[in-house]
């Protein structure tokens, strides 16, 4: 007679005499039976990590050969640029040599000794000047120090056209502002004769609640150029800059690109100082207006000045710097032959 498990559990409850023996046996079929299902389990997880684990190993294994196959490309492209393969150690060391055999007999016009740069960083958010107060008196606000900077130092010699590389953040355009004056070095000295010294920025002092006819003044006045200068060149300014029929409008309805073309039209109205400094000016309007800004930034910077100028365009590095600076970090990398430099910058970001 056929009896389902409830029913056998049930008949054991009835009489227990006769079938204590086979709720033994039934106790024991259902522990080995979990045993051997969690036995089983375990294995198929193995067997599933196992898996997961060749998997993985596929993945990395086709990533690595990826990243050859596009380390290879990118050797094969820079060889057809013109780039030499070399030896990033060797560069290295080269560059250090370089400046002493190229310039021993000639005096430095800008000498950077040892710069570290340091800032101070709330760490709290606050809203005004009444916030801040409440919680600098009651103890609640501090500090962490950011190192924008860290013992940079080389020298730029008459004639020289250096540019200097790196990633956003490294402290590029806060070593310019040390060079010009407008920031204190925590350690370290600059030496240069600040009174030959240009700095080229965009959009410094502009009030975006006056006018462009009005910023004219106010930024070439930030500058440095007289308001008779101002005056003698403002049609220029208007006429490079393209915005003839807007210098009556606030500035704070201008685009950003008409911003940056103001300001590059002010920061490069007058003749080139002997000492130019240069922050990333290429980098305004179109297309059309970049190769124009580019065309006045190349009859400064080959017209005798000494420059130093930042640009995140690689190219304007290669086609227009004798020499390279690499700055990582607030860190010193190196310096040197200008293609070379930036070959390694390359190979180090792509």
């Amino acid at each position: 007679m056929d009896m389902g498990f409830g029913e056998l559990i049930n008949s054991i409850f009835r009489q227990k005499t006769v079938y204590i023996p086979a709720l033994v046996v039934v106790v024991i079929v259902l522990i080995i039976s979990t045993i051997q299902t969690y036995v089983e389990y375990s294995r198929e997880m193995e067997r599933e990590k196992i898996r997961d684990k060749a998997a993985k190993k596929r993945e990395e294994k086709k990533k690595e050969e990826e990243r050859r196959k596009e380390e290879q490309r990118k050797r094969e492209q820079e060889e057809k640029d013109g780039f030499e393969i070399i030896d990033l150690d060797l560069l290295i060391e080269e560059s250090e040599k370089w400046e002493k055999e190229v310039f021993e007999k000639v005096d430095p016009v800008i000498v950077i000794e040892n710069i570290s740069m340091d800032f101070k960083v709330a760490m709290q958010n606050v809203s005004g000047i009444k916030e801040w107060m409440i919680k600098k008196l009651r103890g609640k606000i501090s500090y962490r120090t950011l190192h924008a900077l860290s013992h940079i130092s080389f020298n730029v010699y008459p004639g020289e056209i250096i540019g200097i590389i790196g990633t956003n953040g490294s402290g590029k355009s806060t070593l310019l502002r040390i060079v010009a004056g407008i920031l204190t070095p925590t350690t370290g000295r600059v030496k240069v004769d600040r009174s030959k010294l240009q700095l080229l920025t965009l959009g410094t002092g502009f009030d975006m609640e006056l006018t462009a006819k009005e910023n004219v003044y106010l930024n070439g006045a930030i500058i440095g150029y007289s308001r008779e200068f101002i005056d003698e060149h403002y049609d220029d300014i208007v006429e490079f800059a393209e915005l003839k029929d807007f210098m009556e409008e606030k500035v704070k309805n201008f685009s950003s690109g008409m911003v940056s073309r103001l300001g590059f039209a002010i920061a490069t109205a007058g003749d080139a100082a002997e000492i130019l400094i240069l922050d990333e000016v290429l980098s305004v309007g179109d297309e059309f207006f970049r190769q124009k800004s580019l065309a006045r930034i190349k009859e400064m910077i080959h017209g005798g000045s000494t420059v130093l100028m930042v640009s995140h365009g690689m190219g304007t590095i290669i086609d227009n710097c004798t020499r390279a600076v690499w700055i990582e970090k607030g860190n010193f990398v190196m310096e040197g032959n200008t293609k070379k430099v930036c070959e390694a910058y390359r190979r180090m970001y792509g």
